[in-house]
């Protein structure tokens, strides 16, 4: 790899003389401006993630949308004001990207999120991890320069040297926007206007289902993620709904009429729908290759984690001071506070001690863990619901042990896993944050106070938006309007685990796959997620993603490809923004009764009317990217 100075040179804006381009010192407009996407992209990522499981880094976006703004509102902050409004978009998403695993599963186990425990719990895993990165950042990002790739943070500064890549995909990504924000508000999410939803049944024999949501923000997902991910997750998903799920129907069907259901005696098993199997039965085959993946994976990081530590304590000191007098306090603070916040919480000296003592040792190992996923695969494939599904079992067991099993335990349980979670996230966007600061040779003290301003902005967000749409993050089943596979799998293993009541051969024959597909080396986790979703989910994902693999096949000449990606990933990152913001401002209309909730009527209603708007929305994706060809090459593509 070159030198810093070659890399500085490499990357410098080309927009603004470097004369005029102030390093340090803060600056109200970028502030503000990494403020209001910090709030976006928070609440984009909660929307989305808790929709489908799925998020998307918002370090490009940022970097795409913080270009534009800053030649507007901030000119003289050049390069370095760039980059300090992806950092901050990052810290916002961040949190997102971990609350929403954890967070939605106290309200899933049936209680409510009290606002300022999950703003407390929340802002202390931000701060603790913040504290615990920065004195890692050293020796991560200065001394194993060249060794650690951090493919994400070459990618986001790339994104801020261009000026001429930033206009061009400002403009997908502003398509984007508007084209996935007026199909989400034609459907049951805002107006109902126009069913959403392809849906077919099979027959009494071999009982079957097949359905897509037309909805732009998975679409968006699938094509950010690529064809082999989506593919790979909806084989998990093929495999329940038509081989796991029509198998087991078929049994219920053999039962006596006096046989009910585990979980509710009103319910018949022979009379139970596929939807009722898939969901009290199937569901928890893959909870349990949920559950083997992730302890898999942590098993598989101990080697990272020894080597990491080591590393670490070891590191010579040089550039940066490793670890800022903000880090340390942020560190030290968050400990103390997290005692004393699980002391007022629980009003139990021993399981203050205990449980924060665990949360704290192993937040602290998987965010080293996650800050070096960071240089090595990026943030986006960092397997942070694996440590933390891990993490809350190892918790949950001792809780088991010392009898604290009620539901008031299951609730601390969880607020504790909310600062594991949240912690483990944010390490990683943090040290990815940083290595674009150093690549472009700016102030990492500076982007410190810049990212964890975001990160607080975050939880705010997202707590809120949380409880906002506490109502329909209850709904379970069928009808259930947010798939929550990581919640749903955290609140049934903890509150399964300390009551005893789970379906375990489900778990069991789930565990059984899982080693399977790690002894055949498939990615269990990304299947076992297609096979907790439902299929009108991981159906629209693949879709997506079938419009860049079309793309891909129509496109001859490499470098018109490699320019229809790219701008696709931003037209992409608009759909999910504008889905997910429409959506959510959608719902907010409707919970707060400014909008009456309206079912499509007549042919509006048909699966026809949803075909026409699955088209449309695959022809708005695909057109503008290959309208490219005329743009950037006069060779046919």
């Amino acid at each position: 790899m070159s030198s810093r100075v070659d890399r500085h040179d490499k990357v410098s804006d080309t927009s603004t003389p470097t004369a005029h381009v102030s390093k340090h010192g803060g600056n109200l407009a970028i502030l503000l401006i990494g403020a209001v996407l910090a709030v976006v992209f928070a609440a984009s990522t909660a929307y989305s993630g808790m929709k489908a499981g799925l998020t998307v880094a918002a370090g490009i976006p940022g970097a795409i949308i913080g270009s534009g703004l800053v030649k507007v509102f901030a000119r003289s902050k050049g390069l370095y004001g760039k980059n300090l409004i992806q950092g901050m978009s990052s810290g916002g998403e961040s949190i997102a990207s971990g609350m929403i695993y954890v967070l939605p599963a106290i309200i899933i186990i049936g209680q409510k999120v009290n606002f300022w425990s999950g703003l407390i719990v929340g802002l202390l895993g931000a701060l603790f991890s913040v504290g615990v990165a920065s004195l890692v950042e050293n020796y991560l990002i200065v001394e194993e320069d060249g060794k650690l790739a951090f493919p994400e943070s070459q990618a986001i500064t790339e994104a801020l040297s261009s000026s001429e890549y930033g206009g061009e995909s400002l403009k997908f990504m502003g398509f984007g926007f508007g084209s996935g924000g007026i199909i989400t508000a034609l459907t049951t999410q805002v107006f109902g206007w126009a069913n959403s939803m392809v849906k077919f049944v099979g027959s009494e024999g071999y009982q079957w289902q097949f359905a897509s949501e037309v909805n732009p923000m998975l679409a968006g997902i699938g094509f950010v993620v690529g064809p082999k991910v989506a593919l790979t997750m909806f084989i998990g998903t093929f495999f329940a709904n038509f081989a796991i799920t029509p198998l087991l129907t078929y049994f219920t069907h053999l039962a006596a009429d006096n046989v009910t259901l585990w979980s509710d005696a009103s319910v018949i098993v022979n009379q139970m729908t596929v939807e009722q199997v898939g969901g009290n039965y199937t569901k928890y085959i893959g909870a349990g290759m949920m559950l083997c993946g992730g302890l898999i994976g942590a098993l598989k990081l101990i080697p990272v984690i020894i080597t990491s530590v080591k590393q670490t304590l070891n590191a010579r000191k040089s550039g940066e001071e490793s670890g800022s007098r903000l880090g340390s306090m942020a560190l030290l603070g968050a400990a103390v506070l997290t005692f004393v916040a699980g002391f007022v919480f629980s009003h139990n000296l021993l399981l203050t001690i205990m449980a924060g003592v665990l949360s704290l040792v192993l937040s602290m190992m998987f965010i080293i863990v996650n800050a070096r996923f960071a240089g090595t695969i990026g943030c986006s494939n960092a397997p942070v619901s694996g440590m933390t599904i891990a993490s809350l079992v190892v918790m949950t067991l001792v809780f088991v042990i010392f009898g604290w099993k009620s539901t008031e335990h299951v609730t601390l349980l969880l607020l504790f896993g909310v600062f594991i979670v949240t912690a483990i996230s944010v390490g990683g966007a943090y040290a990815q944050t940083q290595k674009v600061t150093y690549l472009i040779d700016g102030s990492r003290n500076e982007m410190m106070k810049y990212f964890t301003i975001a990160a607080l902005i975050g939880v705010v967000v997202t707590v809120g938006i949380t409880k906002i749409l506490e109502p329909q993050l209850a709904i379970t089943g069928a009808a259930a309007p947010f798939g929550l596979p990581q919640a749903n799998l955290i609140a049934t293993l903890t509150s399964g685990i300390m009551s005893g009541e789970l379906p375990w051969i489900m778990i069991i024959v789930g565990i059984a796959m899982a080693i399977v597909l790690w002894l055949l080396d498939l990615p269990i986790m990304t299947i076992a997620i297609g096979f907790y979703l439902p299929i009108a989910t991981t159906s629209i994902i693949l879709i997506g993603s079938g419009v860049r693999w079309l793309l891909e096949v129509v496109t001859k000449d490499k470098d018109v490809l490699g320019e229809r990606v790219q701008n696709g990933i931003s037209l992409s990152s608009g759909l999910i923004a504008g889905g997910s913001i429409i959506g959510l401002i959608g719902i907010i209309l409707h919970v707060t009764g400014v909008l009456a909730d309206k079912v499509p009527m007549g042919a509006l209603a048909s699966n026809g009317a949803a075909i026409v708007l699955l088209i449309v929305l695959i022809l708005s994706m695909f057109l503008p990217l290959l309208s490219v060809k005329a743009k950037k090459s006069g060779k046919n593509a």
